[in-house]
């Protein structure tokens, strides 16, 4: 098979089609991301899981957001609700801890290795509620506090966690899936929002980029397609040198076709980008285009993938459940 795109892409339905499967052989992608739209009970998740490896291999990324709150794609009967992040706010770790290795434990049951989450975005007044209750706090601190437990949790159930939006989705005032969003806090501020991406910078994780133009950055072009905030920020200011992935490039924040957002946002530094709509025409238009995994690239995803593992222990859910639902309950 062909060396893979730094893509990961969307499927349309609950199989991989054989149109989806002659074009990955023809020119594969590194992974997939499922949603709502793949998912029908746990038996057919895992069949679709064990047949995106089968065709793709044993090491390709499975990618699923699983925040829980209003973002999350196993959902019941199948599956347990869980709450969303802001829930945690003020409580012990050990809280946040047990509910992401919950979450964990039933997205690694199903097949998947690595989760789109925690989010890391400030939570503050005024601003868009895409986020909302989908981040830990409006305090710097606390995010990190929080974030760093959430992440140790899904590491400790054998996931690798997705920290989101780097640098910083908080101050947005409108929805990056409609509209380009245009932040123009100064400098001093983007920092605060920056500071959970720092602590968190050196766990082996990956982040996904914001499609956002921060002004004070850089005024003409969103976090993800830009070698300024990218290079600068991202990673010399926070130091994030994980895999860096792109927000999904079909969200209407960004213009442009499929194959071309994807080298531009390869050139700028992204080491993945996210195809997310599974429309067979537009998966082959920006596989058709998308660079190539690079050496780096690959050498960095083996490198988190074997700490992840290192990490990885024998949980138990009832004790989890326990602890985390008793630290709801004492804090409620």
């Amino acid at each position: 098979m062909p060396r893979p795109r730094a893509a990961i892409v969307g499927l349309a339905g609950t199989t991989l089609s054989p149109e989806e499967a002659a074009l990955f052989r023809a020119a594969p992608p590194l992974g997939v991301i499922l949603f709502a739209r793949n998912v029908v009970d746990p038996a057919q998740l895992r069949a679709l899981n064990a047949q995106i490896r089968e065709l793709l291999g044993e090491a390709a990324p499975i990618l699923v957001d699983q925040e829980g709150g209003r973002v999350a794609r196993l959902k019941p009967p199948h599956w347990p609700e869980f709450p969303p992040a802001a829930r945690f706010e003020g409580r012990p770790e050990d809280g946040a801890r047990a509910n992401a290795a919950l979450q964990g434990l039933f997205c690694r049951d199903a097949g998947f290795d690595v989760v789109c989450a925690p989010v890391l975005d400030l939570r503050l007044p005024g601003a868009h509620g895409i986020i909302g209750d989908r981040a830990f706090s409006a305090d710097p601190a606390e995010v990190a506090r929080l974030g760093t437990a959430w992440a140790e949790g899904l590491q400790v159930a054998g996931c690798i966690p997705v920290v989101k939006h780097v640098p910083g989705h908080g101050r947005a005032m409108v929805d990056s899936h409609l509209d380009l969003p245009r932040v123009s806090a100064p400098r001093n501020a983007l920092a605060e929002d920056c500071g959970p991406f720092a602590a968190l910078a050196r766990l082996p994780a990956w982040a996904m980029t914001a499609h956002i133009v921060y002004e004070a950055l850089d005024a003409e072009r969103p976090a993800t397609l830009s070698p300024t905030i990218i290079g600068r920020v991202i990673r010399k200011a926070i130091g994030f040198q994980g895999i860096l992935v792109s927000d999904d490039l079909c969200m209407k924040a960004l213009r442009g076709e499929p194959g071309a957002l994807a080298v531009e946002a390869i050139g700028a530094g992204c080491d993945l980008v996210l195809h997310c709509n599974g429309v067979l025409a537009e998966t082959a238009d920006l596989l058709r285009d998308c660079p190539t995994l690079s050496d780096s690239a690959e050498t960095r995803l083996a490198e988190t993938r074997a700490r992840v593992l290192e990490a990885w222990q024998p949980l138990d859910a009832a004790t989890l459940l326990a602890i985390r639902d008793a630290q709801l309950a004492a804090a409620a």
